[in-house]
């Protein structure tokens, strides 16, 4: 499968320091690099600089839906090509595809930005220059980027909070600040800096043998994990110095996979500065391939679910 449509947005590769335990890259860095991309994107709709401290205007990322379809290991090269999806009065629904060398589709990243000035206090509506450009960098999006296992229903308004996530006994998996090297040029968080932090608790919500242990101790296979799907959603930037809780819980299993919810909370005022969701498996180190759960284990999962979380 190859994918052609779109422009060459972003052209890179894999640093082994931005590959973690499973021996690919981590989730964190294929959103930074989708960001990277989203800088060539903005630039070819006529927004050079959008992304510069001195921008007048800029694109703030208000999601991003994430299918992961081939994994990427140290020294791999990469690329990406991008496009239009759709264009609003001050919102534009955009695609991101990163890419292997023969043209294999490896990430894709639907990413929702809202047109605003470059503090993030104004949304205003686009240009006629800007909606001109858009216009030839219109793609229909394909069957490889469409949602698997999330629902991309409108987040209007959300129930997450410090309050509610005690309430529902939410799992702690974060806890800490957002430090100087995590913002922007604007000195906001950068959007895989979110990512990042559920990437690095995890483990507290999944446990150490992320629920598939068949007693085979040493001589059983490899075990690690992946995300398949994600779904990040923004309704707030912190800044340096700003404290976070992350907040998680299973909203559903079954054989192949989990449903997980996450919520990324301001323990100052008990908002949530974004949720998220995604779909993580079981990865046979060796085999590379996804490890299915027992029945038992999908019993013993089940009544650990917390069906009310939503994003």
């Amino acid at each position: 499968m190859v994918w052609r449509d779109g422009i060459e947005v972003w052209v890179g590769g894999v640093n082994t320091w931005e590959c973690d335990e499973m021996g690919h890259l981590n989730v964190r860095h294929w959103v930074a690099k989708s960001i990277e991309a989203l800088g060539g994107l903005a630039a070819a709709l006529g927004m050079e600089g959008a992304f510069a401290a001195q921008a007048k205007s800029t694109l703030l990322v208000r999601e991003q839906h994430i299918r992961f379809l081939r994994e990427a290991k140290p020294g791999a090269a990469l690329s990406a090509r991008g496009g239009v999806l759709a264009m609003g009065e001050a919102d534009a629904v955009l695609l991101i595809v990163i890419q292997h060398p023969d043209g294999t589709p490896a990430a894709t990243f639907r990413t929702v930005v809202r047109h605003a000035t470059a503090d993030g206090s104004v949304v205003f509506p686009w240009p006629r220059r800007i909606l001109a450009a858009a216009e030839t960098l219109r793609i229909d999006p394909p069957d490889f980027a469409a949602p698997r296992s999330i629902r991309l229903d409108p987040v209007t308004a959300t129930a997450a909070g410090a309050a509610e996530a005690e309430r529902l006994g939410l799992k702690r998996i974060g806890l800490g600040m957002i430090g100087a090297p995590d913002v922007d040029a604007f000195g906001r968080m950068r959007p895989e800096i979110f990512m990042g932090r559920i990437s690095d608790g995890i483990l507290h919500l999944l446990g150490a043998d992320r629920g598939l242990s068949n007693g085979e101790g040493e001589q059983g296979p490899r075990i690690g994990g992946a995300a398949l799907e994600y779904r990040l959603v923004h309704f707030g930037w912190p800044r340096a110095g700003d404290r976070f809780e992350l907040r998680s819980a299973t909203a559903h299993v079954e054989e192949r996979y989990r449903l997980l919810r996450h919520w990324f909370i301001d323990p100052a005022t008990g908002r949530a500065w974004g949720s998220a969701e995604n779909v993580a498996v079981g990865f046979d180190l060796d085999a590379r391939k996804v490890v299915k759960l027992s029945p038992e284990a999908v019993a013993a999962l089940q009544a650990t679910t917390v069906r009310e979380m939503s994003l």
